[in-house]
């Protein structure tokens, strides 16, 4: 992968990026890569937030009275979302971080899983033009290394809108200091521009001013909602304001918000309506007005979200709010099913472990039906399945597991049994029925243990009432 040139003032002409337009900007410089828009259908959480992004975008947009036409999301280019508008550029990198992990508490936990290396980098890369913003629902530590950080940050955040100077030498310099020598540890491309591959390597002091800059133009936005709570948060939150600057009912906002999301979902996959279809590029030597290739004019377009766009999918959304409501789950009905979704385990895990817990109730009620020494050997099978979920949980030197890995990790340990553990007939698939009729008699759990059995109750009590 290429290197980019160095983001200063002396190199904007000289690379012909001055005085671009910002799609034309971000078009012109390389990506790092394209993993975003190729795995984003697994990250719902970053739609949802470039959603919300979105519809604060479009109330600024209104507030001030300015065309529609001027102010678009772009999804999946360069960072995980951008917003454009006649303010400018701002590249969004969007982490989700649950709350098992804990919030940012250092530069490298920060610069590395929260993804400010490679912020800093595409900063630097679209010719230090936009500002940053770190969006996450991990939170930052309140003392420490984040602190420092967020405390450099307003300071030269201070410097800029005052108009003066924005320097990392003498202000901050263990802060500034420590992200310099950080990021390359990160950054490859970073690396490899600032010590000189293709222009002349950057001075400690250049590095530090550089940073400066950075920090200048950087925002974290640390308490955005977990993933579990964005559905009941967002039509409220997200949602309602929007419709009152437009004088619509709240009452649909929900409709709205699941409208606004799909369109997002789309973008983020790169699956977004083009102007021209599916038709091919013609008349290309004939083409003036744009200097970005066509396939890559398509791709920005595929992943870009107009006001237009969602001022439409608003009152689409109104005229038609039932055509948007999100389609009702099929009711929980057993403490297995509690247990598994309050772990967030996917609905084909779910139906396999019922399936698994009914296979598992038949074979003993064949077996029991004539044999006497069945009952016992069921007891002893079932001791020997709590062994195995006592030590899938927690194994020395290792967190414990929950949800989704614990299965996989009782399926894994059950599979390793020795020879001759499991009775005649059952099969490892059928012995993790057994673990699922365990879960079902609470003697085996997910996670941390709660009143299933009160949790099942109101479920079916308000689906009988929704009924």
């Amino acid at each position: 992968m290429s290197t980019e040139p160095v983001a200063t003032q002396a190199h904007l002409v000289q690379y012909g990026l001055e005085g671009m337009d910002p799609i034309t900007l971000m078009a012109s410089v390389p990506q790092l890569d394209d993993a975003g828009a190729n795995t984003a259908d697994r990250y719902d959480w970053q739609a949802a937030m470039a959603a919300a992004d979105g519809l604060a975008l479009l109330l600024r947009t209104l507030v001030a009275g300015s065309d529609l036409s001027s102010a678009k999301v772009v999804c999946e280019l360069h960072e995980d979302w951008s917003l454009i508008s006649s303010d400018g550029i701002e590249v969004v990198s969007g982490k989700h971080r649950e709350p098992s992990v804990g919030p940012y508490s250092t530069y490298v936990k920060l610069l590395k899983d929260g993804g400010l290396a490679h912020l800093f980098n595409r900063w630097a890369a679209l010719t230090e033009r936009p500002t940053c913003r770190l969006v996450t629902s991990g939170g930052l530590s309140g003392t420490g290394e984040p602190k420092k950080l967020m405390t450099a940050v307003e300071h030269f955040k201070g410097l800029k809108r005052a108009a003066q100077p924005v320097t990392g030498v003498g202000t901050h310099t263990d802060v500034v200091s420590a992200v310099v020598t950080k990021i390359p540890q990160y950054c490859d491309q970073t690396k490899s521009r600032w010590d000189g591959d293709r222009v002349p390597a950057l001075s400690s002091d250049e590095r530090k001013n550089e940073v400066a800059r950075f920090l200048a133009a950087l925002t974290v936005d640390e308490n955005r909602p977990h993933r579990d709570y964005v559905a009941d948060l967002a039509p409220s939150r997200y949602v309602k304001p929007v419709l009152d600057s437009i004088g619509v009912s709240t009452a649909i906002a929900v409709a709205v918000w699941e409208a606004v999301l799909d369109i997002f979902r789309a973008r983020m996959r790169s699956r977004g309506p083009l102007p021209g279809g599916g038709l091919p590029v013609i008349f290309e030597s004939y083409r003036t007005g744009s200097v970005i290739a066509p396939e890559l004019e398509r791709a920005i377009d595929s992943r870009t979200v107009t006001m237009e766009d969602l001022d439409i999918v608003i009152r689409t959304a109104s005229s038609n709010p039932a055509g948007f409501e999100p389609v009702p789950r099929l009711p929980l009905t057993s403490r297995l099913e509690v247990k598994m979704d309050q772990e967030q385990c996917s609905d084909n895990t779910i139906q396999r472990a019922l399936a698994l817990r009914q296979d598992y109730l038949d074979y003993w009620r064949e077996r029991e039906s004539g044999d006497p020494t069945a009952r016992a050997e069921r007891r002893r099978l079932e001791r020997r399945l709590q062994q195995v979920s006592d030590s899938s949980t927690s194994a020395p030197g290792r967190p414990p597991l929950r949800g989704t890995a614990l299965w996989r990790q009782f399926e894994h340990d059950i599979n390793a049994l020795p020879e001759g553990v499991l009775p005649l007939g059952m099969d490892p698939d059928l012995a993790l029925g057994g673990m699922c009729q365990l879960a079902e008699e609470c003697k085996v759990w997910f996670g941390q243990r709660f009143d299933a059995a009160t949790v099942l109750a109101a479920n079916l009590a308000r689906d009988e009432d929704e009924s």
